[in-house]
């Protein structure tokens, strides 16, 4: 039976594929949106239009428009301007069901059993859900997060930009005691890489979501080609969403995990504990290598199903 989740996200090209991706793999509950990538209006704006390009009956929920301490940072030379740029852009038709993300994940985990959190923006939402209903906590069955990094960060050299957006709610989120927690952090996701050949192949399936995905990709892959000389771009926000519904492509690694929020040169730093021996309890899944290939085609094969 496919996981129950509540994909919380700030699209994004790779939060474009997050969500279809999850279309095929889970039963998603709702899309919850938070001010990331893009201010909170474009990334809801995002996340419309790819349901409605799509063709997804699944209600998105406006949240958070700014962190809970720091100020609100963006990614426009990642993302663009929009969030999404690239494509000449759709018409959106649709309307966010409500303004009221964390109501959302509140109501949604009372009344539904067994619903995993998977949140690949910053953790705002997630954090505000857990301040106003500590009770949702135990609830959940798991949180699998795209975010952090067991070695260097993106947008500081010791932080990745999700965990670093929001340190304050990141932290909250680690120390909450959750049942399951999983971390794809960069030095996970950068395994999982998708290049121009496989650009090239979504293009001729003539699709209209193959064909938009693929001028998606070639925005994103010129960033990484001229930021850092990849060849191949990191599918970072698809890991989370597959270590849920494919936990078996992955392996783990039992870890104490902790967020520096106030630190100088380490703000947003995902503190692993990898000492041997050590005493520290285990908080967090943390994910250190993934069956590139066959996430690859699973990666593919939905955008395709959504041709």
């Amino acid at each position: 039976m496919s996981p129950k989740i509540i994909l919380d996200c700030d699209p994004g090209h790779d939060d474009a594929v997050a969500i279809l991706l999850a279309a095929r793999e889970c039963d998603v509950l709702a899309i919850t949106t938070v001010s990331g990538n893009a201010p909170l209006h474009l990334t809801t704006a995002n996340a419309l239009l790819m349901c409605e390009l799509a063709g997804l009956d699944i209600p998105v929920h406006a949240g958070a428009d700014c962190p809970l301490v720091v100020p609100a940072a963006h990614a426009p030379r990642a993302h663009g301007e929009t969030g999404l740029d690239g494509p000449p852009r759709p018409s959106v038709h649709t309307e966010a069901a409500s303004a009221d993300a964390v109501g959302c994940i509140i109501s949604t985990v009372r009344t539904h059993d067994d619903v995993w959190l998977v949140p690949v923006g910053p953790l705002t939402n997630v954090a505000l859900a857990f301040r106003q209903a500590p009770d949702i906590v135990e609830r959940v069955a798991g949180i699998s997060l795209m975010g952090g990094a067991v070695g260097p960060g993106n947008v500081t050299p010791s932080a990745e930009f999700n965990i670093w957006a929001d340190p304050h709610a990141a932290q909250i989120v680690f120390r909450s005691g959750a049942q399951v927690l999983r971390m794809a952090g960069l030095n996970l996701t950068h395994q999982l890489c998708l290049g121009a050949e496989v650009i090239a192949a979504l293009r001729a399936d003539g699709g209209t979501v193959p064909a938009f995905m693929a001028d998606l990709f070639d925005f994103y892959l010129a960033g990484y080609r001229e930021r850092a000389g990849l060849e191949a771009a990191p599918m970072h926000d698809p890991c989370a969403v597959l270590a849920v519904s494919r936990p078996e492509l992955f392996t783990f690694g039992a870890r104490h995990v902790d967020v520096e929020t106030e630190g100088g040169l380490t703000r947003g730093m995902t503190v692993v504990d990898e000492r041997p021996g050590t005493e520290a309890v285990p908080n967090c899944e943390v994910a250190y290598a993934i069956d590139t290939p066959t996430a690859l085609d699973l990666i593919v094969d939905a955008v395709r199903s959504h041709g």
